[in-house]
């Protein structure tokens, strides 16, 4: 296989571990660029166990400067909440609007809405360095994840004197189980390359097959990585990560793995 190979990822068995309902889009690039693709969703994402806080939070928005959005699933579960209150967008007219991330800004636009603020390294530490106004004395509202998100955005906010009120906006928890066919796969080393685009599915991940298949059988496949944080992940409990996307999308890392196949088999 050489460069000029117009698909390079023919012959190539990837598995994908992003939630169930989230991983279409991931698998189409692979498939366009010839990867065989396999599925085992490694999150799974539920509504949060109450919908007290951002119920109040939605009933308060206009006392609000700025809803900051991380995710796809916080600006769905955001806005689906917000018309089962019976609201519409108006209520944010006065509000900003901070995404991280392109994706997070693609779910955003399905509501008519863009971005006040979109960091440039599409991960959150980049929000605050480069957030476009004072800190100080901002009202920030901050839908996420009910348990595990990381907590470092909300640190630096709160140290550059915004104040900031975190809401359950959904959860995200471990499957109950894999599929058979893909654990067979993986018992039978007939996947080449694992891909991760969060910590959450490489914890998750982990917790699903450390019983059923021994560790040392992941040294043989390549194992691929959205960004930092999930290759840290991805060290510290799979021991290694063989390939991490430059720029922190599924395009990113779609874009990594090709170059990776093509310089294996170049």
């Amino acid at each position: 296989m050489s460069n000029s190979n117009p698909i390079p990822l023919t012959g190539t068995t990837i598995l994908v571990t992003r939630a169930a309902g989230q991983s279409s889009e991931f698998c189409q690039l692979l498939q366009q660029q010839g990867a065989v693709v396999m599925e085992m969703p490694a999150l799974e994402i539920t509504p949060p166990s109450s919908w007290f806080a951002l119920d109040e939070a939605i009933a308060n928005l206009h006392t609000f400067n700025w809803l900051i959005l991380t995710s796809t699933n916080a600006v769905d579960y955001f806005f689906s909440r917000l018309q089962d209150r019976g609201k519409n967008l108006q209520i944010l007219e006065k509000v900003k609007i901070a995404v991280v991330g392109k994706k997070t800004a693609g779910s955003l636009a399905q509501y008519n809405l863009s971005p006040d603020f979109i960091p440039p390294d599409f991960v959150a530490d980049s929000l605050v360095a480069n957030f476009p106004e004072e800190l100080l004395n901002q009202n920030i509202l901050f839908p996420r994840v009910e348990t595990g998100g990381r907590e470092v955005l909300v640190q630096e906010l709160t140290a550059k004197g915004a104040k900031v009120v975190e809401v359950p906006a959904y959860q995200s928890g471990c499957p109950s189980s894999i599929a058979p066919e893909v654990l067979q796969a993986l018992r039978e080393k007939s996947i080449d390359i694992i891909t991760f685009a969060s910590s959450k599915t490489v914890q998750y991940f982990y917790q699903l097959i450390k019983d059923k298949l021994p560790l040392d059988r992941l040294q043989e496949i390549t194992i691929a990585s959205i960004g930092p944080q999930t290759s840290k992940t991805c060290q510290e409990l799979l021991g290694k990560v063989d390939i991490e996307a430059t720029e922190y999308t599924l395009e990113g890392l779609t874009e990594a793995i090709v170059k990776w196949v093509q310089n294996k088999h170049g």
